[in-house]
């Protein structure tokens, strides 16, 4: 590496420290399945088969966007750091799980209006509790669509009148997996334990009586049980991300445009939720389709709302850096 790549480049501390911040990318069941690899020069994001989810996501849809929302993470954090980092995505053809090269050029400009969403990566947490409706919900909506859109990916509102007929969708894909083994030894294995680095511990779950006031959610094992927000029924904006078609690449766009929805939602003093599960079926998928004004496939479900000030949702573990990042030579 010469004198002028180092200059263009972080250091290895600078790149640890941002993807430190990145690791707090939401991911399914918590399984974090990104593996980076830095060579002093440039950064590779790489997918971790090894914690796909090969029940509940055969084909790796929900895995991909996974690291999407890593890899945005990730480029904010070398914003706010004075490096700005263009992504090359798939960048070899024949190494399928080499999502994207990043490559870096300092950044002495302002933060503008990404410092808000930065300094939400922090306190992002996923609210499985029962929400208020958001404040200020028509330039939330218009905020999010158009952080969306530079990835070609839609953001649709499913209208009130439509929310029970996504309810029944959600409880006849739980129906179905009720009995499905495989899937439900998958979900206990990555729910509901104690001091854990990985996957969706038991104080982020919650109880059957609190899940029974959120009419669109993803079940879980239970938690011990407890009546956090006991005088809400869920009123949380429901919207939809979608696509125009389903490839790996719109799959990681998808991850991307996620992480800025729900850092934009967080910046803004709201809480999230996003739901991958009534995508895993295509009955369940084709009720969405017709809810939304567009033949898109539904990627991902997001719920938005306004959390009470008197409960936190626990924030989940993060794996160790070095079980992700490994140090390469040029």
């Amino acid at each position: 590496m010469n004198a002028s790549d180092r200059a263009s480049t972080p250091d290895l501390a600078a790149v640890r420290m941002a993807l430190m911040i990145a690791s707090r990318a939401p991911s399914v069941h918590n399984t974090q399945p990104w593996r980076w690899v830095f060579d002093g020069v440039r950064l590779r994001l790489h997918t971790d088969t090894d914690r796909q989810l090969r029940s509940a996501d055969p084909l790796g849809r929900q895995l991909v966007i996974s690291c999407g929302a890593v890899l945005d993470h990730a480029r904010l954090a070398f914003i706010s750091m004075g490096w700005f980092a263009e992504v090359t995505r798939f960048p070899d053809p024949n190494v399928p799980g080499h999502l994207a090269t990043l490559e870096f050029r300092p950044w002495p400009g302002a933060l503008n209006t990404t410092a808000a969403r930065i300094r939400a990566i922090r306190r992002r947490r996923t609210d499985r509790l029962p929400m208020l409706a958001p404040t200020g919900w028509p330039d939330v909506l218009a905020a999010v669509r158009e952080l969306a859109r530079p990835h070609h990916v839609s953001v649709d509102e499913i209208a009130e009148s439509n929310r029970p007929r996504l309810a029944a969708a959600t409880e006849h894909a739980t129906a179905l997996r009720r009995y499905d083994m495989p899937y439900q030894t998958e979900l206990h294995w990555w729910t509901g334990h104690s001091n854990v680095r990985e996957g969706v511990p038991v104080a982020a779950l919650v109880s059957d009586a609190e899940a029974a006031r959120v009419d669109v959610g993803r079940p879980f094992p239970s938690a011990p049980y407890s009546v956090r927000r006991d005088h809400l029924e869920d009123r949380a904006r429901l919207v939809v991300l979608s696509t125009l078609g389903e490839t790996p690449a719109q799959w990681l766009h998808t991850g991307e445009a996620l992480s800025e929805v729900l850092l934009e939602c967080t910046a803004r003093g709201l809480a999230t939720c996003a739901l991958t599960h009534i995508t895993e079926l295509a009955t369940s998928r084709s009720v969405i389709t017709d809810l939304i004004p567009h033949p898109d496939l539904p990627q991902v479900v997001v719920r938005i709302g306004t959390a009470p000030e008197d409960t936190d949702p626990t924030p989940t573990p993060r794996r160790p850096l070095d079980e992700v990042l490994e140090i390469s030579a040029v």
